[in-house]
């Protein structure tokens, strides 16, 4: 079995001397791991955290980890590497996809997302740029978040608040008698959070400690 596409190299585990198991979220396959083999000891055409190129992967059958052929064809997160803020928001990114997504599953839009966010992310508001990724990943997931109008009475107005079961905006003349229990709007990063950590529980996984570093920045 070959399955070839254009993806991100999200990350890189060693598992001995040489080789390392690979992490890759490819566009048209979504989320791939499989050994990458010299990994750890290549000089030339080094597999870094953060290319993006084109992946093949080959397993004799679907149900092996299979292996890896990569040939990057840029370093996005490169520039990234001398902003610590910026370097966490990319670091926090691939650790949800790794997390959350299920293996060959594809999510083309969020995958072009992801492309457009780290390049982006290297502009003045790298913050807007990750809480906007991370609100498009909460959609992709099943948890959409809904501010075009009031979860109770439908109004479009003077929606400032949130609800935290549903995600879906509250005006403030319904929200009055529940004020304590929503979210102040507009969205930040500890709201986003909040529905991260309801998708982690609801999977049984750990919120990723690069995602909770955040709440630290």
């Amino acid at each position: 079995m070959k399955l070839d596409s254009d993806g991100i190299l999200l990350g890189l585990r060693p598992i001995n001397e040489r080789d390392s198991v690979a992490y890759i979220f490819t566009r048209e396959y979504g989320m791939l791991s499989g050994v990458m083999r010299g990994a750890v000891v290549a000089k030339k055409n080094r597999p870094l955290v953060g290319q993006v190129g084109a992946a093949s992967w080959n397993a004799r059958l679907d149900t092996q980890l299979g292996a890896f052929h990569w040939e990057p064809a840029e370093n996005v997160g490169a520039r990234l590497m001398l902003d610590m803020r910026k370097l966490a928001f990319m670091n926090a990114a691939f650790a949800l996809l790794c997390a959350l997504l299920p293996e060959r599953e594809q999510y083309t839009n969020l995958y072009d997302l992801t492309i457009s966010m780290l390049r982006d992310l290297d502009g003045t508001d790298s913050q807007s740029v990750y809480m906007n990724w991370e609100i498009a990943l909460l959609h992709d997931l099943g948890f959409a978040l809904d501010l075009t109008h009031c979860a109770q009475c439908g109004r479009v107005d003077n929606l400032n608040y949130l609800s935290p079961k549903t995600g879906r905006a509250v005006c403030d003349d319904c929200a009055a008698p529940y004020v304590k229990k929503l979210y102040k709007l507009p969205i930040n990063l500890d709201t986003t959070l909040h529905f991260i950590v309801a998708v982690c529980a609801q999977m049984g996984i750990d919120t990723p400690t690069a995602r909770l570093y955040l709440a630290r920045l």
